[in-house]
């Protein structure tokens, strides 16, 4: 059962008025992923995925300072909108956060713009900024939305949201 959608603010944006499919698009806003206190993301290239009752999902190129931090994690998942998913674990010094990161080598057609970028979980590295704004993880331990003070839900990954 759909859930009643929160009512957006002046700025803001509902998740529930995001596509099923999902839409794409480019994002100029300032990304930062910090891990082990080291800035490994900054870049103001980068892509958002909007998908109804999730917060954007952020998809940063992969630059080669930021591939030497991430090494294959195995396994793969498949989205039916975008294609087959590889994983990738972040490392920086001795400090890992597995499973952090996920990229779509050969997306569909749709999404080709996300090929050779990656997305990081939110809640597996010490922070992830949209412009200086600290991101919230979104709830649950299977999805990669940013939640930020410009988005309202409620969101998918509660608790009782799998038919949503």
């Amino acid at each position: 059962m759909r859930p009643r959608p929160d009512k957006p603010g002046p700025g803001q944006e509902s998740v529930w008025d995001y596509p099923r499919p999902p839409a794409i698009e480019r994002c100029g806003r300032r990304i930062r992923i910090v891990f082990s206190g080291v800035t490994i993301v900054d870049t103001c290239e980068s892509h958002r995925v909007l998908e109804t009752s999730h917060p954007p999902v952020f998809y940063v190129p992969l630059s080669p300072q930021l591939a030497e931090h991430l090494t294959p994690a195995g396994g793969g998942s498949f989205c039916e909108w975008k294609g087959g998913a590889k994983y990738f674990d972040l490392r920086v010094g001795q400090q890992v956060a597995e499973r952090a990161a996920w990229g779509y080598p050969r997306p569909s057609q749709r999404f080709a713009a996300i090929a050779g970028c990656v997305a990081f979980y939110p809640g597996r590295v010490d922070a992830c900024y949209v412009d200086d704004q600290l991101v919230t993880p979104q709830p649950g331990g299977f999805y990669g939305g940013w939640i930020t003070d410009d988005v309202v839900g409620p969101f998918k990954g509660v608790p009782g949201s799998m038919g949503w």
